[in-house]
């Protein structure tokens, strides 16, 4: 395989996994407490505003580490 053969093939798997991951977004967008847990936290001064969602991103590292864990676990099966 040439070297443009490999960088094709990278740059058709980073498109399906953005394509899957704007997916999730979409969904996740539908999910009522999503982005609104106790600990994600918003600031506004004036015409400013900052968002840390600091519980949200905790939450969604716990469930994709249990689920890549999961299909690593069947791959290597």
């Amino acid at each position: 395989m040439n070297a443009l053969d490999a960088v094709a093939r990278l740059m058709l798997t980073l498109g399906v996994v953005l394509v899957a991951l704007g997916l999730v977004l979409l969904i996740l967008a539908r999910v009522p407490l999503a982005g609104r847990l106790p600990g994600d936290f918003s600031f506004r001064w004036g015409n400013v505003s900052c968002y840390f969602p600091l519980a949200t991103g905790i939450v969604l590292s716990i469930l994709l580490t249990l689920v890549l864990n999961v299909i690593l676990w069947l791959l290597r099966r």
